[in-house]
């Protein structure tokens, strides 16, 4: 559902710059593929913060297309995600969410943050506070 398609663009200068058709904010690089494809789950989470500033709902990734290489997210990050989507289907604000779990506004914030390391159990527990079952499922790389 959040593994997004990315496309790699190469040109005569040196380093894979990579941009993603479902996250237009998407602006990564690297030196190689690897790189470039390593860095980009940074610069998705960076992408993902625009959408939390702007208070907008963060669009579930489209079926890669021939020659697009796919980005998977780490669990925490897709978490986050599907915590900062509930938020905005029930037109809820980080201030809603802080005095539902009684916490301070800092705590919710880092709650919704792509660039900061929350634990999972942190985001779990703000997701069944809102009705929501936290799966996880293990698949072949």
């Amino acid at each position: 559902m959040y593994d997004y398609p990315v496309i790699l663009h190469t040109d005569e200068n040196a380093g894979v710059a990579v941009t993603a058709p479902d996250l237009p904010e998407l602006n990564s690089a690297g030196d190689d593929i690897e790189d470039a494809l390593r860095e980009a789950v940074d610069g998705i989470e960076s992408a993902l913060s625009i959408y939390v500033e702007q208070r907008r709902p963060i669009p579930p990734a489209s079926k890669p297309e021939p020659g697009q290489y796919v980005v998977h997210l780490p669990a925490l990050t897709v978490a986050k995600i599907m915590l900062w989507n509930t938020l905005m289907e029930r037109d809820m604000r980080k201030a809603d969410l802080c005095r539902l779990l009684g916490i301070h506004q800092t705590q919710g914030d880092r709650l919704v943050d792509f660039l900061h390391s929350s634990k999972i159990e942190h985001v779990e527990n703000a997701l069944n506070a809102l009705g929501k079952r936290l799966s996880v499922t293990v698949e072949a790389a």
